[in-house]
């Protein structure tokens, strides 16, 4: 995705402390006290423009939601969408997927959403992908015992890699959907790239996983 640079981005996040969160490793188990009402915990890694966690937020008020993602230009789109319906439920961590242990104590995070990640399909490049191990170490140093993990992509071949990867770290499946908008899944909530991808005929591809006691 080719990102058009926005010069004014940074200040603008800044300017809003009450809602972003800026790299700042201050809040690593202090994530309540950001929020006006103390609930479960969840995070979307790489949130894009943030319309899945907006749309969450409203759907779902007795749950806190964070928003994360690394670029300035991007985390802007889900400040201003957040500026507008204030929900006291939502906040925006400008960071790195993989220093999730920097800003989270173990069990903070009750569940984590992946959506629609970048496949990073060359073999040098699977590192990268946010369910490769090295990110399912930093999931499972957060999350508690019966947490989990929502992972959903257009992607056949992230897909498999994922049941693979996931499988292979001794994780197990609630339950796994190969085509999601043809099934009796409810209350699905679009992501912008699931919209894009769906109405191209595109089948989603989503699993909820979890690490066995």
């Amino acid at each position: 995705m080719r990102l058009r640079n926005k010069p004014w981005a940074a200040e603008k996040l800044k300017a809003y402390p009450q809602y972003v969160i800026w790299e700042d490793a201050s809040v690593k188990g202090n994530w309540q006290t950001r929020f006006e009402t103390e609930q479960p915990i969840h995070l979307e890694v790489g949130s894009g423009k943030g319309r899945f966690m907006v749309e969450m937020a409203k759907a779902h008020p007795n749950i806190n939601y964070i928003a994360m993602e690394l670029q300035t230009s991007v985390v802007v789109s889900i400040l201003e969408s957040q500026i507008e319906e204030k929900l006291p439920n939502l906040r925006i961590l400008h960071g790195h997927g993989g220093d999730l242990d920097e800003y989270f104590e173990k069990g903070e995070v009750s569940r984590i959403y992946l959506n629609f990640s970048d496949p990073w399909p060359k073999k040098r490049h699977a590192k990268r992908r946010l369910t490769s191990p090295k990110f399912l170490t930093q999931y499972q140093q957060i999350l508690p015992s019966d947490g989990d993990i929502h992972f959903k992509t257009d992607n056949m071949g992230l897909f498999e890699y994922s049941l693979a990867t996931m499988s292979q770290f001794g994780m197990a499946f609630h339950q796994v959907w190969l085509d999601l908008h043809h099934s009796d899944f409810e209350d699905n909530i679009m992501t912008e790239y699931e919209e894009k991808f769906s109405s191209k005929g595109h089948p989603i591809y989503r699993l909820e996983a979890y690490f066995p006691k």
